[in-house]
């Protein structure tokens, strides 16, 4: 069976309306699917890596993992430290980020300093699979459209989707459906 797991971005949590749509979605077409509830309330690497380790048992090419935000960098940290020949099925990064712009506070960049600085592995990350795609906004307060989609295409060879008009893809700015993150799931998994 095919499993999806779907991680949560900062701030946010399993029960974010898109997420429970995609779930949804996804397992009306055989999909077993788990949005899984992040440590909170701060993000901080080793634990979100941690929640992942503990919770994904034997990831393989039937896997599947939708990242939203800073669960996205979560995604591309816990698969880079998979073990050497570990191949999954892909992974959909739904405003991903390398780099971030207006933070609010000098605690939000505080929290957010470790993920920016900390080197992801992309050769080790290409390794585990060839089907990423990243799905980005061109309005996007945080993320900068530009040089992330540039990044996602040089550094892991992504799909980059840019979606009008759809913020941070939360419900703060309205989206509470995300049909191209279900649409490009199911292409990865029948490719």
């Amino acid at each position: 069976m095919k499993k999806v797991y779907i991680i949560h971005g900062w701030e946010s949590s399993p029960t974010e309306p898109w997420i429970v749509w995609v779930q949804n979605q996804l397992a009306s077409k055989g999909f077993a699917v788990r949005a899984l509830q992040m440590p909170q309330p701060d993000p901080v690497i080793g634990e979100w890596i941690g929640k992942l380790q503990e919770t994904v048992k034997s990831p393989n090419e039937n896997t599947y993992f939708i990242g939203h935000s800073i669960g996205g960098q979560a995604v591309m940290r816990y698969l880079a430290a998979l073990p050497e020949g570990t191949k999954i099925g892909g992974a959909i990064f739904l405003a991903g980020w390398f780099d971030l712009n207006n933070l609010e506070d000098e605690e939000s960049e505080e929290i957010a300093r470790p993920w920016l600085e900390t080197p992801i592995d992309f050769e080790s990350l290409k390794k585990k699979s060839n089907k990423y795609v990243a799905i980005l906004s061109d309005n996007d307060k945080w993320v900068p459209l530009d040089i992330t989609k540039e990044k996602f295409e040089e550094n892991l060879g992504a799909k980059v989707i840019v979606e009008h008009n759809k913020g941070h893809f939360s419900e703060d700015t309205g989206v509470t459906e995300v049909p191209s993150v279900v649409a490009e799931l199911l292409r990865i998994s029948d490719s």
